[in-house]
């Protein structure tokens, strides 16, 4: 809950508005209107809780995307916190987890405007010193899509056992919006764009403060909590 609202706050000072979306989302709005395919992996029963064939428990927060992009024209910039909730669990994943998705569509967007508010973001949550750093991926709805990496704020980058010595730490992935997203939304990608992005608000706290295991968070342990007393 601290991170989400430091998170939201950071990026409410950017200008962003607010919208939360529903958990429970149909398969349209959680993929097909992302520009996923019929046959693509996600999709499947071992990663997705299925409710019907039509509904499902909502995978991620940018299906609040679509919602925000049919109702509003540019210029958008919102933020999408909430629940999301994958077939999966271990140290480092979580059936249930906390999302927060960003977009900003409007004319003239760049990658480069993607990376100066990454920049921005992360010395805000971290320190002016923390630098960010673009790796090449894959999301069906950005292209092109980006990995981003900030430098260690434990080591400043030299290496150390929290960034495996690398002097890198994965944090989100992001990317320009997919033209054929903006087109299934009802823009034309000749007239604007956009940039996306989805931050794990888990992964940020268990960076922020060194905890290892992801499941801590919901254990309700008493002794786990009062560790973060100190930080209200």
């Amino acid at each position: 809950t601290q991170v989400k609202n430091q998170l939201i706050d950071i990026f409410a000072s950017m200008g962003f508005e607010i919208f939360e979306g529903a958990e429970i989302e149909t398969d349209y709005y959680n993929f097909t209107a992302l520009n996923t395919p019929q046959d693509h992996p996600a999709r499947d029963m071992q990663d997705t809780f299925y409710l019907s064939p039509e509904f499902l428990l909502r995978t991620q927060t940018s299906a609040g995307q679509i919602h925000v992009m049919e109702k509003k024209q540019p210029p958008i910039k919102i933020l999408s916190p909430g629940k999301v909730f994958r077939s999966d669990s271990d140290a480092t994943h979580s059936p249930m987890f906390s999302q927060m998705e960003g977009l900003v569509v409007d004319q003239h967007i760049t990658l480069c405007d993607l990376q100066g508010m990454l920049d921005q973001f992360v010395k805000a949550l971290f320190s002016d010193e923390v630098k960010t750093r673009l790796r090449p991926s894959y999301f069906p709805f950005t292209e092109p899509s980006v990995e981003v990496d900030v430098s260690c704020h434990v080591c400043g980058g030299k290496g150390c056992s929290v960034c495996k010595g690398t002097g890198w730490i994965e944090i989100l992935g992001a990317g320009m919006v997919h033209p054929n997203v903006l087109r299934m939304a009802g823009f034309d990608p000749e007239k604007c764009s956009g940039f996306a992005f989805g931050v794990g608000m888990e992964r940020v706290a268990m960076l922020k403060y060194g905890i290892r295991d992801i499941r801590d968070f919901y254990t309700n342990d008493v002794r786990f909590l009062k560790t973060f007393s100190r930080f209200e």
